[in-house]
């Protein structure tokens, strides 16, 4: 029998590497390790240009993804989407091209 302190932790969730991340199913908390995890993916997988919706909110969300992205060496450049792409309530990526190692 279970104690009322007793918890699980859940499985780990995959995300779909399609240059497209929705921050709205996250907790704050996990932006500054998920977004430059999932950039590297990106990377990986040779998609350069991508979208992080972060919502419009109070702005809280959006300064820490683009304070996250200022840090990364392999982002190129960054800017609000355009409206129909999510205004200010997403951000465009783009990333510059993971080098092979000979």
């Amino acid at each position: 029998m279970k104690k009322p302190n007793d918890f699980t932790i859940p499985d780990a969730v995959e995300l779909p590497i399609d240059g497209i991340l929705d921050l709205h199913t996250f907790h704050p908390r996990d932006v500054k390790e998920l977004v430059p995890d999932y950039l590297s993916e990106c990377r990986a997988k040779g998609i350069l240009e991508m979208r992080i919706i972060h919502g419009k909110g109070t702005g809280a969300l959006r300064e820490t993804v683009h304070a996250v992205l200022n840090r990364l060496d392999f982002v190129l450049d960054f800017h609000l989407a355009m409206g129909d792409g999510g205004g200010w309530g997403a951000t465009v990526v783009k990333l510059a091209e993971k080098r092979k190692i000979d």
